[in-house]
Formats: C-alpha cells, structure tokens, sequence
C-alpha cells in the first residue's frame, strides 16, 4: 500500500474495571487512506475511536501520529497537531451560520484574504451553498451533519476521524456524504466509525473489523464480508450502537 505510516497504535488497549474493553490492538493508517472500523455491538470499535481521539486514555500501549506519542495528550491538543475529529451528535454554534461555522474551522494559518475563497469553495462541496447564510439552528439534520463534514474540508487536517457520518440519515443523504468523504480524502486520511453496511459497501476501501476488542480481520468490503469468522461476529446480526 503507498503512503507513509502517519498513524499507529501499538498494544494499544483499555479496561473498565475488569472488562477488557480494547486489548492489545496493533493498527496503522498510511497518509490519503480511507479506512472503515465496523464490528458488532460492544465490539469495541467506538473505544478504539476514541482512545485514538484522546477521548479516552489507554491502559496499555501507545498512540504515535507521525511519529509523536499522542497517549498523554488531551484531546484538543491531538486536534492541535492535524487530527480532525467529527463526532456522531453534531456540535455546531447553532446561532451562528453555516459559513461562519466553515470560517472558524479554517486554520489560522491560511491568510485571511483566502477564507472566504475557502469557504466558498466547500459549501459547493457539500452542497450547501444556497444556505450559507442560515443559521445552524435552522439546519435538517443531514445538513448539519454535512456542516460538519465542511469543517473538516475547511480545516484539512492529516487524518480525520469521522464518527458514524451518515447516522440517521436517508439512503440519497448517505450517498452525497460518501462523496464529501471522499473529497476529504484529497487532503486527509481518514478513518470512518460506522455500523451502516450499506454505507461501508459504498465506501468500499479497506476495512478493519473488530469484535470482543479485538481486530480480527482487515482487507476490502468483498474480503471481509466473506470472510466466516467476520459473517458469524457481524454481518448476521444488526446492531444499533456501540460501546
């Protein structure tokens, strides 16, 4: 696979009490790469984003991002360093519009006179243009979730974790969200936290699968979806969150 290694966890795991949650999980994501963690309910997958987010700090083994140890770090300051995270409830400032929203997502460093260019540019990307103008309160709630979306456009971080981008939303949202992630691909490798199979289907890059906290399988939706041990863990139940 091209692409230097960016992210990588090591023995990466976590336990509540005595239940190991995440245990000993190896993982890297290479620069441009689109991954998808899916698994059955309680599998893990949810912590793992999270223990790589710095949502949660690990009991064992390390998080490195581009080859800095991230497991000491708070979250903003993992977000600091080029990690975008866009997390599955929607956090905008709803009295502020959704251009405004875009211009606070855009790095200080970007001269100001190439905002508004920037900005102009991803509501076209996610199709929002017509409402850049309303306030996000006012938003559905696929636009709000897209709104998000923009933020990462807007912000280009080097990898960006993306928390079940599609949940509750119809098959036509899921499809235009699919494209907007894979314009995020243009500038960030990402990593996609998702139950929808459907929705991992249309993603269709590499998968890594967990179950009990642990990940047994990666490869391709084709590879994975055959693969036995993943159908008995996964594909023949239906679940609805994760722990």
């Amino acid at each position: 696979m091209n692409g230097e290694v960016i992210l990588k966890a090591e023995g990466l795991g976590i336990s509540f009490g005595g239940v190991h949650a995440v245990k000993a999980v190896d993982f890297e994501l290479r620069a441009g790469e689109l991954r998808c963690l899916i698994g059955p309910n309680g599998a893990g997958k949810t912590t793992f984003f999270r223990l790589l987010s710095g949502q949660h700090k690990p009991t064992r083994g390390t998080v490195t991002f581009k080859g800095q140890t991230l497991t000491s770090l708070l979250p903003y300051q993992i977000s600091r360093l080029g990690i975008g995270i866009k997390t599955q409830v929607p956090s905008l400032f709803e009295d502020m519009t959704v251009a405004e929203n875009l211009e606070l997502a855009v790095p200080h460093g970007v001269h100001a006179r190439d905002i508004p260019h920037r900005v102009a540019e991803v509501l076209e990307r996610i199709g929002l243009a017509d409402l850049r103008d309303r306030p996000c309160a006012e938003l559905a709630h696929g636009q709000r979730q897209w709104v998000e979306l923009g933020q990462i456009l807007a912000s280009r971080p080097a990898v960006a974790l993306l928390d079940e981008p599609a949940a509750g939303m119809t098959h036509i949202e899921s499809v235009k969200t699919v494209e907007i992630i894979r314009d995020i691909t243009r500038y960030s490798a990402v990593i996609v936290v998702e139950h929808d199979m459907d929705f991992i289907r249309m993603i269709g890059d590499r998968v890594t699968v967990f179950e009990q906290g642990e990940v047994i399988a990666e490869g391709s939706f084709q590879q994975v979806a055959q693969d036995p041990q993943v159908r008995a863990a996964y594909l023949g139940r239906k679940e609805t969150t994760d722990a």
